[in-house]
């Protein structure tokens, strides 16, 4: 499939979508490596920190003052991997760690924004937020429909002087305004959150380089997920079931989000639980329900 997607659970949202042959749009960060050589810079969170003025540099040179932030200087899996504040001398010295650097500490909102650029020029955002649920868990993310001013001229006016040359999708990463992550591709969990024609209109961008989306029913959405106990194997949720709920209003789709046939511990999952699912909806009862009777269909055996 021309869209390459590596979670079986989200080729829902790209097998019945015409993409040419030729045309190769990434959904997984190893693959945007590969793929755009000219831009692969900015997967080097060092680099992004420096580029936009903040203090950092690699573990081996002091940082001035605590507390900071350190983190893998680069990391294509992530689910935060290495990630923790250090906030003492003491605790740079225990969480040294070759190819890891640190960066000032960065305060506010998280958010994690789409954005289409065209030869450095965004010309589509969204932007999401999550509801955290503690230890590496969200209860639901909220796809806001809303422009947000800050984040857009910041990112925008980064955007304009880092990748020019670049068609594609962005995905941004900030924290109080200011970018943590870039990834050359987009957030694969809710494209049927971005309204209809939203794919197609980017196999057009990566097949034509330019940006034809109406965005006509833009409105707020939603991406409730579903955890269950660490320590147990789990089976999927008979297909009737997912069905049934898929046709509920206010339901977009049902992601069984983990492989039947794998042991748990080959899953990347958080340490506050094991993801079994995603329900992507507009209306967030809706999908709080929806995940309520998803809880008691997913059969566990303790491992």
């Amino acid at each position: 499939m021309p869209i390459c997607e590596a979670d079986p659970w989200r080729l829902q949202y790209f097998e019945t979508v015409a993409c040419p042959a030729d045309v190769r749009i990434p959904t997984e960060d190893s693959d945007a490596w590969e793929w755009f050589p000219d831009h692969r810079w900015v997967y080097d969170k060092l680099a992004v920190a420096r580029s936009q003025g903040l203090d950092a540099a690699p573990h081996g040179v002091l940082p001035p003052a605590y507390p900071v932030f350190s983190k893998p200087i680069y990391n294509l899996k992530g689910m935060g991997v290495g990630s923790c504040v250090l906030d003492s001398p003491d605790a740079y010295m225990r969480a040294y760690a070759p190819g890891h650097f640190w960066m000032t500490l960065l305060e506010g909102r998280h958010v994690s924004t789409d954005a289409v650029v065209v030869d450095g020029q965004v010309r589509w955002w969204r932007h999401t937020t999550g509801a955290p649920a503690g230890d590496g868990t969200f209860d639901h993310w909220t796809v806001h429909a809303d422009a947000d001013s800050a984040i857009e001229a910041w990112c925008g006016a980064w955007a304009a002087r880092h990748l020019r040359g670049y068609a594609g999708m962005v995905n941004f990463e900030t924290i109080g305004g200011r970018i943590i992550e870039v990834h050359l591709r987009f957030a694969d969990q809710w494209p049927d959150l971005y309204g209809r024609g939203w794919v197609e209109a980017v196999v057009k961008l990566y097949a034509d380089g330019d940006w034809r989306f109406a965005d006509a029913d833009r409105r707020d959405g939603f991406s409730v997920v579903l955890f269950g106990p660490h320590g147990r194997r789990y089976r999927h949720p008979p297909p009737e079931l997912v069905a049934e709920l898929r046709a509920l209003p206010g339901i977009c789709s049902v992601q069984t989000t983990f492989h039947e046939d794998l042991p748990p511990e080959q899953h990347a999952m958080p340490p506050g639980g094991f993801r079994l699912a995603i329900i992507n909806c507009t209306d967030l009862d809706a999908g709080r329900a929806a995940r309520d009777r998803l809880r008691h269909n997913h059969v566990s055996t303790e491992v």
